[in-house]
C-alpha cells in the first residue's frame, strides 16, 4: 500500500515540476522577444540604455576599461625540463627529512 502512494505523490510531483517547466519556458520566450522600454527618471527624460553587453568583471582593468592582452600565457617547454623541475619539486619536498642509505 505505501509502494502505490509513493508512486502517486512521485508522479503528482514530476507532472508538477515538467509543468512549471513549461510554464517558465513559455515565460522566457515571449519575455526574450518583447523589447524593453526605456525607462523614464522622476523628471520625465529618458534614460539612454547601453546596447553593447556588459563585459564580466574580470574582463575589466581597475579603470573598467576592458583588458585586451591574453589573461593566461603558457609556454611549451621540453620533456626534459618539465622531468628536471618535477625532480627539483620533488627534492625540495624531501627537505627535512634525511633519507641517508646505508
Amino acid at each position: 500500500m505505501l509502494h502505490l502512494l509513493y508512486i502517486v505523490i512521485f508522479t503528482i510531483l514530476a507532472v508538477f515540476a515538467v509543468w512549471n517547466l513549461v510554464r517558465n519556458l513559455i515565460t522566457l520566450g515571449s519575455e526574450s522577444r518583447v523589447r524593453p522600454r526605456r525607462n523614464q527618471m522622476s523628471n520625465g527624460a529618458p534614460v539612454q540604455r547601453q546596447d553593447r553587453p556588459t563585459p564580466h568583471p574580470e574582463l575589466l582593468d581597475i579603470d573598467g576599461n576592458v583588458i585586451s592582452e591574453p589573461l593566461l600565457v603558457m609556454r611549451s617547454i621540453s620533456m626534459k625540463d618539465a622531468r628536471e623541475q618535477l625532480d627539483a619539486l620533488y627534492e625540495a619536498s624531501k627537505g627535512g627529512e634525511d633519507s641517508q642509505e646505508d
